[in-house]
């Protein structure tokens, strides 16, 4: 009989990430497949009671947490003893996590402190014959592999994507509250404040709803035989804040400057999208200026609904490879877009 743990951190505001509940998601899943199997939740943060609230009908049958000023903020030192705690009362032989930064950073030392094993990045499980096996993605998300393990605890965390996010409710849960004592030496290290971009100037935005990815062909010359690298910049920076979009490009534009080429200032290899780049989950993409080429259609593999621009009928777009293909000059595109919205 599997024991099933899921454990995340709340946020500042006292909530559950989006990641989290879907990890949760893809745990109350496997629950259900695993016959006598049972579900708990251990949650850790500055105070974690309202997110066992927004959770409390998940079908869990216990939750547990470590709460405190010391695990407000992210601290390798008081997270791993938190993680260890709520692992080891919990008795837990599948442990899932969402794999996010900061429980990624010391879900590996807790498998440790807790003689079990821990493999990342877990994009799928299931259960047959009372067996779990996990599936993740290998050779940068083009080949997927599966297999199972006998040690236990065995921990897990989770991309998102896994499953379903959770909805949340507004229940009553009883939470178990665990006491975990840190020295002096743990509390050394101290967050004095963070310091976050302003919303025009952060471009990467993992859970926006449209990714816009821009090529190379926004710095070439254009039809008057000139270069509008400034106005390419209005046009992209115009619509992002509009439509609230994250911003994405090809390996070609963020090399260019190596080069000698025109660049767009705000352009980076954070920005990749693709074989040697990132591989994003929006659910609409709108790829401009772009040859929709193998190794840049790779990032787009798990984008839900797909548009282009281009110039030229014959680029790859063209090829199956887009719901939609405008054959037009994106300048002109971008222009009567933005003056839409």
């Amino acid at each position: 009989m599997e024991k099933i743990l899921f454990i995340a951190n709340t946020e500042s505001d006292g909530s559950l990430s989006k990641i989290a509940l879907e990890v949760l998601g893809s745990a109350i899943e496997l629950a259900g497949k695993l016959e006598g199997s049972t579900l708990s939740v251990g949650l850790f943060g500055t105070s974690i009671q309202e997110a066992a609230n927004s959770i409390a009908d998940c079908g869990a049958a216990s939750f547990s947490g470590v709460e405190g000023e010391d695990f407000a903020d992210s601290r390798y030192c008081s997270d791993i003893a938190a993680v260890s705690e709520l692992i080891g009362k919990s008795e837990a032989t599948l442990v899932l996590a969402p794999a996010n930064i900061r429980i990624s950073r010391v879900l590996p030392g807790a498998a440790v402190r807790c003689n079990g094993k821990i493999d990342s990045r877990i994009s799928r499980l299931s259960a047959e014959g009372g067996k779990v096996t996990a599936q993740r993605w290998f050779y940068r998300q083009r080949m997927t592999g599966s297999f199972s393990r006998d040690t236990r605890p065995w921990i897990m965390s989770m991309d998102a994507g896994s499953s379903e996010a959770v909805p949340t409710s507004s229940g009553t849960a009883h939470v178990d509250m665990l006491s975990v004592a840190l020295s002096d030496d743990q509390k050394k290290t101290k967050v004095l404040g963070t310091e976050s971009p302003s919303t025009n100037a952060q471009t990467i935005k993992p859970d926006a709803n449209i990714l816009f990815v821009a090529g190379a062909g926004w710095t070439k010359k254009q039809a008057d035989g000139q270069i509008h690298a400034e106005e390419a910049e209005k046009h992209i920076l115009g619509f992002l804040e509009k439509a609230k979009a994250s911003l994405g490009s090809s390996k070609s534009l963020v090399d260019q400057g190596s080069e000698g080429e025109a660049v767009l200032g705000f352009m980076s290899h954070l920005n990749q999208i693709g074989q040697t780049g990132a591989s994003p989950r929006h659910q609409k993409g709108l790829a401009t200026c772009c040859h929709g080429e193998e190794p840049h259609v790779i990032g787009w593999r798990f984008i839900n609904e797909r548009r282009a621009v281009n110039a030229d009928a014959n680029c790859g777009w063209a090829q199956g490879k887009a719901d939609v293909l405008y054959v037009a000059d994106a300048f002109e595109v971008m222009t009567k877009v933005n003056e839409l919205l």
